[in-house]
């Protein structure tokens, strides 16, 4: 009786020892990948149905291990739809980063300056994404308005997941511009040429597509509220840039500066009807609380910066020597 209690005993040690290798082999064996194998999860996927799928790519030797481990710790079998990027650590590893919904994530960027036309056409490439855009209701379905969409995509980086739609970008891009604008607006400086946030979100853009510059932004700002406050025509090249659209050559003549387009700031008086790119947070700033300036004119030094001038004999001084001069 006792030699058959024994033998019991030590079948149970060795079952118990060789299930807890066999655990152990389970928990650590590798997933045979290479790393970043992007690997989509559909809908409706389970976790019998996955492992075949890893098993018919020859990633997993069997299934039985990893099923019975399931029944130890159901939560295994929680896998949310997405793309993941798989890597060669332990297949349990692989299956919870798929529980953890760790996706793959991709970006997008809005670049300070661009205009509408310019971001649409980066995102339309951009991977992984559904294009959902309703073209003719287009600002409807990102700012639930009928307001022009020009201006009011924040520049920034935006990380999406596969098969997200681009309309879910761009609204998360036009909730940080409305919250931008709103928090610079409250904070804004008095005796400002505009009556509401549309018109400084307008003046943003036409700073930020005014200079290259960064510590130029104020200044611009400055001289820009200068001239409205003392009824000057803005007479800035990138509004007639943007009046003239896709048609424009890379060169301004004469004829365009004289050509009326509701943009031409040379030809109306005040702001024109909308923005005319994307501003960055800083131009916004500036725009609201620029630096109180005598400035009214400047002019390009051809290295990226401006001469500054308080007066037309020193701004016609400054063309000589900066834009005359270089031409001769």
């Amino acid at each position: 009786m006792l030699k058959v209690t024994l033998s019991v005993l030590l079948l149970a040690i060795i079952t118990s020892v060789f299930g807890y290798q066999q655990l152990q082999a389970t928990l650590h064996s590798p997933l045979k990948v290479a790393n970043n194998t992007q690997f989509e999860v559909k809908k409706g996927t389970g976790f019998n149905q996955l492992c075949k799928q890893w098993q018919a790519n020859n990633w997993v030797e069997n299934c039985w291990r990893y099923q019975l481990l399931a029944k130890l710790d159901p939560t295994l079998t929680d896998l949310k739809t997405g793309l993941y990027a798989l890597n060669s650590d332990s297949v349990i590893s692989n299956i919870k980063k798929i529980n953890n919904g760790q996706q793959v994530s991709f970006s997008f960027t809005i670049i300070e300056g661009q205009a509408l036309r310019e971001v649409l056409a980066a995102i339309k490439n951009a991977n992984n994404l559904k294009n959902d855009l309703k073209e003719q209701q287009l600002s409807q379905q990102i700012l639930g308005s009928d307001m022009h969409l020009e201006g009011w995509l924040f520049p920034e980086t935006y990380h999406y997941h596969n098969n997200d739609t681009i309309s879910s970008v761009l609204k998360r891009a036009a909730q940080k511009m409305q919250q931008t604008l709103d928090t610079a607006w409250q904070q804004r400086a008095q005796n400002l040429p505009y009556k509401t946030a549309y018109e400084a979100l307008i003046m943003a853009s036409i700073i930020e597509k005014e200079t290259g510059l960064a510590s130029e932004r104020p200044l611009i700002a400055s001289a820009f509220v200068n001239r409205l406050n003392t009824n000057m025509r803005l007479q800035t090249d990138p509004t007639v840039i943007y009046g003239i659209g896709e048609s424009f050559d890379g060169d301004i003549k004469r004829k365009d500066l004289r050509n009326y387009t509701p943009y031409n700031t040379y030809r109306i008086n005040g702001l024109p009807p909308t923005p005319i790119a994307m501003p960055s947070k800083a131009a916004i700033l500036a725009a609201v609380n620029p630096p109180t300036t005598e400035y009214v004119y400047f002019v390009s030094k051809g290295d990226g910066s401006h001469q500054f001038s308080t007066t037309l004999k020193q701004h016609n001084a400054a063309v000589k020597t900066y834009i005359l001069n270089k031409k001769n």
